[in-house]
This record gives structure tokens, sequence and C-alpha cells, in this order.
């Protein structure tokens, strides 16, 4: 189990791993690098697939059934880094046998999914923690702790501005990730989620929403623009302004997939698409950029890797756990929010 005593485990943690596509490979490269975990299993509907990943990453076993890979390996933890219209069943097949889940975001395809699998699982007694990776990327880490060190004085705003730039055209997303045509909900509930989480590491719950959605590119079935504004129970206010047709400057615009500001009485913070932090003290015109120390592995700043390393100490130290899912709720009912938002043109106040 997630929540086995502290100093109970000896032997490695036994990891299988759903999905085998595009980003499911920074899920393996990530597990292989850490310490006392053994990679027993993988399995994807493609045997091709799980078969050619596995022998990449030096995986004992692979399966194009789960079930039959939970039977055979017998894991700790099951990692799912497959689509949200799987995430609900295959939950329930680990619940079934006891085992302890990671789940891929968007966690399942609806709010109301999400909290009857969370429920299933905590019926099951099994612990779920969302792989929502973007809070344990170094500079929102770095962030964090330069909020706490009251280097910005009172928090005013914040804003992000997503530019990844590869939504344009009749291939937008077919290169990586096809099923990002068809969502019904895409910006918001695959991508924008990230920044409601990590405003909420940041600044703590949200009070409203209100949201201004729309398609640019035809070939999408969801949208690809917009505007999200946050007012936080704290009174900071924090903008979402996404348009994934739209690029920004960077060695790397999927490093940090855009922009951040964020507005003090002491300070501004701008974060830019090289993962790089400056302050500008108020009354003054020269930034000075922040050292700080991370790796640019794998994804983001190397946040898979992270996310895992904290789930693993975690375990070894009986907690706490980040991200779990009867926690993670409130990141999808302020999603939820914003899509009625968008829906009435008005502010929707969470309850």
């Amino acid at each position: 189990m997630l929540g086995a005593a502290p100093g109970s485990e000896t032997k490695p943690v036994r990891v299988a791993i759903a999905g085998a596509g595009y980003f499911a490979a920074f899920h393996y490269d990530g597990w292989v690098r850490i310490p006392d975990v053994a990679l027993v299993g993988c399995a994807d509907i493609a045997p091709q697939k799980a078969e050619a990943i596995a022998r990449r990453f030096d995986v004992p076993t692979a399966f194009a059934d789960v079930a039959r890979m939970l039977d055979d390996t017998e894991p700790d933890i099951l990692d799912i880094a497959t689509p949200p219209q799987t995430h609900s069943a295959t939950i329930e097949l680990a619940a079934a046998r006891g085992i302890d889940v990671i789940c891929q975001k968007p966690f399942c395809t609806s709010f109301d999914e999400a909290r009857i699998a969370t429920k299933r699982a905590t019926d099951a007694g099994i612990r779920v923690i969302v792989h929502e990776n973007f809070r344990f990327q170094p500079w929102y880490r770095k962030i964090k702790s330069l909020i706490a060190q009251d280097a910005l004085g009172d928090v005013y705003q914040a804003m992000f501005r997503l530019r990844p730039g590869d939504g344009q055209g009749a291939n937008a997303y077919l290169e990586r990730q096809p099923y990002f045509q068809t969502m019904p909900r895409f910006l918001i509930h695959e991508t924008g989620v990230h920044l409601i989480d990590v405003f909420r590491f940041l600044f703590g719950d949200v009070e409203r929403v209100f949201a201004d959605l729309r398609r640019l590119n035809p070939v999408i079935k969801g949208e690809d623009a917009g505007l999200m504004i946050l007012a936080m129970k704290n009174g900071i206010r924090c903008v979402f302004d996404g348009n994934r047709l739209v690029d920004h400057a960077a060695n790397n615009r999927r490093l940090t997939l855009g922009e951040l500001t964020i507005e003090g009485s002491k300070s501004t913070l701008r974060l830019n698409g090289d993962g790089e932090i400056y302050l500008r003290n108020t009354d003054t015109n020269a930034e000075r950029k922040l050292s700080f120390q991370w790796r640019n592995d794998g994804f983001g700043g190397d946040c898979v890797y992270e996310l895992q390393s904290a789930v693993i100490r975690a375990r070894k130290t009986g907690g706490p756990y980040e991200n779990e899912a009867r926690d993670y709720l409130a990141n999808l009912a302020v999603e939820n929010a914003a899509y009625v938002s968008n829906e009435t043109g008005r502010m929707v106040e969470m309850t």
C-alpha cells in the first residue's frame, strides 16, 4: 500500500505501468532512475507498443491486458499513463486487487466520473495519487519558497500565458497525442487544469471562477483558446490566458509551455519560457535573475521523476502525499465551474 508504515518497506517497490504512448515514456524514464523501484510489467492495447517500450526500458514482461498484468506481476503500485476514458475502469481493476494507483491527468473524463472513481478506491482501501506534475516543476517549487520568504510582499495577482504553439492546422497534436483532437473539453480539461493546480499550490483555494473559451482550429472538437479568472479566497486574482495556436519565446517551447507573471507589493516576478525566474523590485527598472538548481531532463524540468520520487519518499516515511485524488477533486470542481461560467456568461461561486 502507498500508506505503508514508515520504514516497513525493505524490498524494492514493485511498479507496473498501463500505457506505452508518447507521454508514458516519461513515466518509464522516471521510474528506472529511482532507487528501490522495480518495474515489473507494462501493458498497452497495442501489443507492439508495449513490447517496444519494454525493450527500451528493460521491463521484464509486456502485456496487452492490464488485468492480466496485475494478476501475473502483483505490483505494489499501478501507474496509469493512458487517456482519460480508460481511467475509471483501470482504477477499478486495481481496487479489486488492493493495488494502489498513480493516475495521469486529465483525471477521468469528468468531475462526476472522477468523484465516483475516488469513492470506489476509498471504499476498497487503496490510495490514488493523481499525476499532476506541473507543481513539481522546479520553478514552481522555487516560486513557492520565494512567496513563503515574503520576497514578493503582499501578492496581488498572477497571470500565466499558455503559448505552446502546437495547435495549428489539420495535423495539430497528431504526432504526440492524437486524442487531443477529439476531446469535447480540451483547453481547460487537458491543459488549464495544470495551472488551476499551480495557482492553488501557490495561493490556496478558489472562491469564484469566470471563463470565456473558444475554438480557433476547426479540426478539433474542444476549445483551444480562452481566458479563465480565478478569484482566490485570500483575495489574490489569478488569470489563465491560454492559446494553443500561438507560441512564445523559448529554446524549448514545451519546457514551461508559457510565461508567468506574479505582482506583489515588494516586487514583480517573471518566469520565462526557459525556466528562468526574474525579480524586479517596486520603484526600480532593473530585473535580477535568480539562481536555482534544476535538471533539464525528462519533461518540464524532470517533474515526472520528481513526482514519482515524492510518492516513493512518502510511502517509505509515512507521508504526506501531494495530489491524492480526494484532494485533487477540488481542481476538477474549479475546472467544471469554468465550463459552467463559459456556458452561462457568469462568474460561478465555488461551494
